[in-house]
This record gives C-alpha cells, sequence and structure tokens, in this order.
C-alpha cells in the first residue's frame, strides 16, 4: 500500500515476511522496497533467511515519513541486518517518522541488528516501535540513538516502543528526549549523547548479570549502555548480543496450542 504524508511526500512502506514453508524451509516470502529501504536476500546459514535492509535515498529530512513492518511467520528464523545507518538531517522547522511494526507468530524468531540512527542538530523525529509477539516467538533487537554528529548537540527526538507478549504489555516505554536542557540534566543523559540497548522479547536470556540489565515484565531483559561517544556503545552492545545469541532458543514450529504452550520462555546456556 502506498501513502501519503501531511506534506504529500511518498510514504510507501518497506514489507519484510519470512515463513517456513510445507517442507520445513526458511523462505522469504515478500521483500517490498519501501520509500527509504529496499530489503536485499543475503546468503543464509541453514534453518535462517537473512536479510539486508539497504538504504534507496537520502533522509530523513522534513516531511519524511520511513515505514517498515516486518512479519515472521509461524515457525520461521529472520535475521535483518542494516548494512549503513540513518541520519536525520536539519529539518529547519519541520519534522518527520519513522514507525516500524514487527509480528512474530507462534514459534517465530527475529534477530535485528541495527546500525546507528543518528540525529542531527535541528532535526525533530518521531520513532515508533510496535512489535506484537505471539506464544514461543522471540525478538532479539540491538538499537543504537546517537544525538548528533560529531561537533553537535543533536536534535530532538521521542522514541516510543510497545512490545507485547500472548496479548500482554511486556516494554511499553516513552524516550522524550525533545528538549536537550532537559535531557542533558542530572539522572536524565547528563552529558551522554549516545544510547545503545540490546532487547530479547519474548524469552528471558541467560548469561552472567550486567550491571545495566533491566528484567521486563514478562519473557524478556534489556541492556542499556550510554556514553558521550559510540565506540563505547558499540563494543558493550556487541558483548551482550553475542552473549544473547548464543543460547539454544530456536524457535520449534508450533504443532498445536499443547505444543505452543511448552515451548520455555527461558533459554539454556550451550554447553561449552
Amino acid at each position: 500500500m502506498t501513502g501519503t504524508d501531511p506534506t504529500g511526500e511518498e510514504t510507501r512502506p518497506t514489507l519484510v515476511e519470512a515463513v517456513r514453508d510445507a517442507a520445513g524451509r526458511q523462505v522469504a516470502a515478500e521483500l517490498s522496497p519501501g520509500a527509504f529501504l529496499a530489503p536485499r536476500p543475503l546468503f543464509s546459514p541453514p534453518g535462517r533467511v537473512r536479510v539486508a535492509l539497504v538504504s534507496t535515498r537520502a533522509g530523513l529530512l522534513a516531511g519524511d515519513t520511513l515505514d517498515l513492518r516486518i512479519t515472521v511467520g509461524p515457525g520461521a528464523r529472520l535475521e535483518l541486518v542494516e548494512p549503513s545507518g540513518l541520519v536525520a538531517y536539519d529539518h529547519r522547522g519541520g519534522a518527520s517518522r519513522w514507525r516500524a511494526r514487527v509480528e512474530i507468530a507462534e514459534g517465530g524468531e527475529l534477530l535485528w541488528s541495527g546500525a546507528p540512527f543518528v540525529i542531527a542538530s535541528g532535526a525533530r523525529v518521531e520513532r515508533l516501535t510496535e512489535v506484537e509477539v505471539a506464544a514461543g516467538g522471540r525478538m532479539l533487537w540491538r538499537d543504537l540513538l546517537v544525538l548528533g554528529r560529531s561537533g553537535e548537540r543533536g536534535g530532538a527526538v521521542r522514541a516510543l516502543t510497545r512490545a507485547r507478549h500472548e496479548d500482554a504489555e511486556l516494554l511499553v516505554e516513552d524516550l522524550d528526549l525533545l528538549d536537550p536542557e532537559q535531557r542533558e540534566l542530572p539522572g536524565v543523559l547528563g552529558p551522554h549523547r549516545v544510547i545503545g540497548s540490546v532487547t530479547s522479547l519474548g524469552v528471558r536470556p541467560p548469561g552472567p548479570d550486567h550491571p545495566s540489565r533491566m528484567e521486563l515484565a514478562g519473557p524478556g531483559a534489556q541492556v542499556r549502555l550510554l556514553d558521550r561517544v559510540t565506540p563505547p556503545v558499540e563494543a558493550g552492545l556487541a558483548a551482550v548480543w553475542e552473549s544473547w545469541t548464543a543460547t539454544e532458543c530456536s524457535p520449534q514450529p508450533p504443532s498445536g496450542t499443547a505444543a505452543v504452550r511448552s515451548i520455555s520462555t527461558s533459554c539454556p546456556a550451550k554447553p561449552s
């Protein structure tokens, strides 16, 4: 479907759908380019579909809306890769939007390793992420938000995240970073301008305790890191990502309600 935002700009969504077919193969059922991103298939290891989200135009600019819709079918396994980051440039008094809608069916799995999202000075962005995870499903998401390019204070962003697991609220967050004066106060961000996180939805990952780990309202956890520069945050997130992906959490194809309910929401670590 193609729509327009209030300024008349095209807002065609990027569509990605992974399924497990009748023969048990992992298949990309839909890879439809949108106004900003084109999904491209990558060489995939057995039992998983790997897709790159490739930028097709500069953005975000004032009036832009980037719309992304991701569907993971029952028993399907999808890995999303972002080869390059995204920059929201000076909007000169305007605003832009970034929206992602994720649906993970019974026993499905999504690994999404996001690239940096930079909010340049003068930008004003609303970012909305909505996730629905069914029984036995899992999403592991790495996210990096950077306020400003080198030497900049950074623009305004409001990042809203709402994740549900089996129709129950799992994570609801409203990260309001619109006012630089307020976000730079002690106890908010202070001098930090890089905000990174690794979030597990649908499964409570094992591993050693992390000082920044937060348990979610249901099966899931999040580690969030702050710093003045990007490299330390990227290194810290990479370590958490490696730890949380090195688990025996492979979703199983559903074979009825009873089988789905028997899937554990905890991940035992792989034996060394």
